[in-house]
């Protein structure tokens, strides 16, 4: 495949143009919520946004780091790997929170571990997998735990179990060379939870949410299509029953697959108990979650923060009670819903006028591997809706009730915006423009998966779809948000307010997280609307926060010498600067400095080489991201980026919760 000539624009792309941050990590506790979202967005950032430009990907080899080009290499493998293994870390290996085979989806088969093993079984075969190859010890969580330190016991099982030979070249450009070892914790994931007296037992919707996003993105991946059952070669979907024909396997490979029916059963069972027991009408949790919800005649929301008693059933975590311990709705938990719960209704989606569904969506959801719909949930009136357990039926009830909220607990109609919680029955009176602007991103995904517009990875993209009465709505919603930060939290000098209380005091704060984003939301509000004034305005704020907050000494946006950065930062950033490189970009006779190709990829290399390799990403996995062990001159660090092995730092491979970024 030749480079487009997008790709020969970037071609010369390096990081050592770019002095080093020091980064000094401040606390490494970890949120699903925060570090889950910008692994979302370091997922976007990567190897969609590499094809996006034209990027062949055959070309790219982990051992080969920094080749072809610096930014080939950090989008379509580091940002891209990282979020994936990060995911696993939490959802395989943490044991931060509750088992799967303690979920709802297992107790309606009998609730033993036997009957889950069972059902691993099932889904191996729908998808071609030996299920003795499945790593032992796993740890498939249905409902995360709030927050938790991913530090590592001290006795993880290195033992080596296999070798391979290695010829590569490190960040350095140094020889990477010898024999790789397969360590036992790479198989056996026994040795790999965390420090469990550290855990926040408490349910946070946006730290479930958080998660449920990463997996409805890689399942809608791993899922995607199907492959050939002898030779695992990827196919593409061409009918719904393709998988029955004794030739072809759900999943793009058997092993990608496996993943994804993991997954996907973690998300339906997560949103089971969601339905089951979660709602919260103002007295009690377990209220009844219908199709048919109406605010004014009853809210019922998941509250902000819910208790867990922990319990053990079948020799793993499960919940024996759960209490109230913050009953406010928040917008920030409210749009982390909305957005996953819209990317599923997409993915499950079997509605008979959703005519341009992809085959292999509807092969994993016609009733094996997963349940298929009832018929009153698939037709044209939404009137005779029931509440379901299959995937489709609890995305549709689930993000009808989240959207419903959004607007009666949220939006304040008279002001125009969205505002951050509603408590003891009143919203409150302060609006963040982080979480207004990522409220845009939310209900862009949500009005194309109800119009049957492509979600995931081509969320942007052009498409004939069905109009609904509920994407009128979020249309409607987008330009009121996007219009209200146009007009009320832009300064004169052309950066954004951290918020403002709607009273009119305006917010002391710019931050660098603020700014970016509200480019990633004006861009949604300009796609989804497809009115140039939101890309105007994104395009003018980005040059503006670049020209405030770049500092070369830094390599990335810093508010004078030093700055904090959180993985609500890092999210900002990538979505806000991918924003940039794919939407906002100089064409025609635009000649915005800041918004070349050239100079957005080169701070793309920069950001990301400086602050998530230069010190945020706490540890490394093995393999796809470059990382290996070495039999002989095993440094810790084999491909020189920056980030250790998780042995060599004892920590699993997610961000850092806090951290200093100077300029040096």
């Amino acid at each position: 495949m030749k480079k487009t000539l997008l790709a020969c624009a970037i071609a010369s792309v390096t990081l050592s143009q770019w002095a080093s941050a020091a980064v000094e990590v401040k606390d490494i506790r970890f949120s699903p919520a925060a570090n889950m979202l910008a692994y979302t967005e370091f997922e976007l950032s990567g190897e969609p946004l590499a094809e996006s430009l034209g990027i062949d990907l055959d070309t790219l080899d982990p051992n080969q780091v920094n080749q072809p080009h610096a930014f080939d290499y950090k989008a379509g493998i580091e940002s891209y790997e990282y979020s994936e293994e990060a995911m696993y870390a939490l959802n395989y290996q943490s044991q931060m929170g509750i088992h799967l085979a303690n979920g709802p989806l297992n107790k309606a088969r009998g609730g033993t571990m036997q009957d889950f093993g069972k059902r691993v079984i099932e889904m191996a075969g729908a998808v071609g997998f030996a299920p003795e190859e499945i790593p032992l010890n796993m740890y498939p969580l249905s409902l995360p735990y709030a927050s938790g330190v991913p530090e590592l016991g001290e006795n993880i099982d290195t033992a080596t179990v296999n070798s391979d030979e290695l010829d590569g070249t490190t960040a350095k450009g140094n020889a990477m060379k010898g024999s790789i070892q397969t360590p036992a914790y790479y198989r056996d994931y026994k040795t790999l939870d965390w420090k469990a007296d550290s855990f926040d037992k408490a349910l946070e919707p946006a730290a479930i949410g958080g998660i449920f996003l990463k997996e409805v993105m890689w399942s809608q991946d791993f899922l995607g299509g199907m492959h050939v059952a002898e030779s695992d070669e990827e196919v593409e979907a061409t009918s719904a029953t393709m998988d029955q024909d004794g030739k072809h396997k759900l999943g793009v490979s058997s092993a990608d697959g496996m993943n994804g029916m993991f997954l996907t059963e973690e998300s339906i069972d997560k949103l089971l108990t969601m339905q089951q027991s979660l709602g919260f009408d103002g007295k009690q949790l377990g209220a009844r979650i219908t199709p048919q919800y109406d605010p004014a005649k009853g809210i019922i929301y998941f509250p902000h923060k819910v208790k867990v008693t922990q319990g053990e059933d079948n020799g793993v975590n499960s919940i024996a009670g759960l209490s109230v311990e913050d009953s406010a709705s928040t917008l920030r938990d409210t749009w982390m819903m909305l957005w996953p719960l819209s990317e599923f209704y997409a993915y499950s989606d079997q509605r008979k006028a959703n005519e341009g569904q992809n085959p292999a969506f509807l092969a994993v959801f016609d009733g094996a591997p997963f349940a298929a719909a009832p018929a009153a949930n698939t037709d044209a009136d939404v009137s005779n809706d029931v509440a379901g357990s299959d995937a489709f039926s609890l995305a549709s009830n689930l993000s009808n009730l989240e959207f419903k909220n959004l607007q009666a607990l949220h939006f304040n109609s008279k002001a125009g915006t969205f505002v951050d919680r509603f408590s003891e029955g009143k919203q409150g009176q302060h609006v963040s423009t982080y979480d207004a602007a990522y409220t845009l991103v939310a209900l862009q995904i949500f009005q194309r998966a109800h119009d049957a517009l492509p979600v995931g990875y081509a969320s942007g993209d052009a498409a004939t779809g069905i109009d609904t009465p509920e994407g009128k709505q979020a249309l409607e919603l987008i330009r009121k948000q996007a219009d209200f930060i146009l007009s009320k939290l832009v300064g004169k000098d052309g950066l954004v307010a951290d918020g403002l209380a709607l009273d009119g005091k305006v917010d002391a704060g710019k931050s660098v997280d603020a700014q970016f984003a509200a480019v990633r939301g004006l861009t949604a509000a300009f796609l989804a609307t497809k009115d140039e004034k939101y890309r105007d305005a994104a395009r003018k704020l980005f040059a503006a926060a670049d020209k405030a907050y770049f500092n070369n000494k830094a390599g990335s946006w810093i508010r004078g010498d030093k700055d904090e950065y959180t993985p609500w930062t890092q999210a900002a950033i990538s979505g806000g600067l991918r924003s940039a490189i794919q939407n906002l970009r100089n064409r025609g006779d635009e000649k915005e400095p800041a918004l070349e190709l050239q100079q957005l990829t080169e701070r793309y290399v920069s950001w990301f080489g400086n602050t998530v390799n230069g010190g945020m990403q706490l540890a490394e996995w093995l393999g796809d991201s470059g990382e290996n062990v070495l039999a002989t001159g095993n440094t810790g660090d084999t491909d020189e980026d920056g980030v250790k092995q998780i042995t060599a730092v004892h920590r699993a491979q997610v961000l850092a919760g806090k951290a200093d970024v100077t300029a040096q």
